[in-house]
């Protein structure tokens, strides 16, 4: 269910999706030091996993810097950008996005994710993960939605899979990772393998 929120200057339209345990919405500004906190409380959890962290990674400064962008990305149809949060306690748990998005005769994005320590393994990913495949294949229209990850990262390639992704290839030096180009496993999901 798509609720509509109070809008910002510089943040995406005011959207809100629930599901059982977590909801979704586009980041806004006043989100900056609960993000961070969460991010630096769980940077040695997801820098293994994550493209290199600047030195000014968590600052509002650059936080300001990433919503504008992506309200941009928004605006122009070439990313959606959401944080997660738990139902029960508007905490939040971690973030999620799809990226690159392609329209023409492809009419697919890319998937990325990422939760803090303390939520991992609890069922918010995979509930939040729904909810953006909903968005993707029913407001957006979208046809396919890819996603990576490494090889061992055993806990995001089980997130996949639970959700309904395929396992369709292997890449060599796919992605630069915590400042190394690393080999990644390649899953896929269309709208009509979609279940929802």
């Amino acid at each position: 269910m798509i609720r509509l929120l109070g809008s910002g200057l510089i943040s995406p339209p005011a959207v809100r999706l629930d599901g059982p345990i977590c909801y979704i919405r586009p980041p806004l500004p006043r989100d900056w030091r609960e993000w961070a906190d969460l991010r630096a409380d769980s940077r040695a959890f997801l820098t293994p996993w994550e493209p290199t962290w600047p030195a000014d990674a968590l600052t509002r400064t650059a936080f300001g810097r990433r919503l504008r962008r992506q309200a941009q990305e928004w605006r122009d149809d070439q990313g959606y950008s959401f944080l997660v949060y738990d139902r029960a306690t508007d905490r939040l748990v971690g973030g999620l996005g799809l990226t690159n998005l392609r329209r023409g005769v492809a009419q697919m994005a890319t998937l990325g994710y990422w939760v803090g320590q303390p939520y991992a393994r609890n069922g918010y990913m995979s509930g939040a993960t729904r909810l953006v495949l909903d968005f993707a294949f029913g407001q957006l229209g979208l046809h396919r939605v890819e996603a990576a990850c490494l090889p061992t990262n055993a806990p995001s390639r089980g997130l996949l899979e639970k959700v309904g992704f395929t396992h369709e290839g292997y890449a060599r030096g796919y992605l630069r990772i915590d400042g190394v180009w690393r080999d990644h496993v390649l899953y896929a999901i269309l709208r009509e393998e979609w279940r929802g």
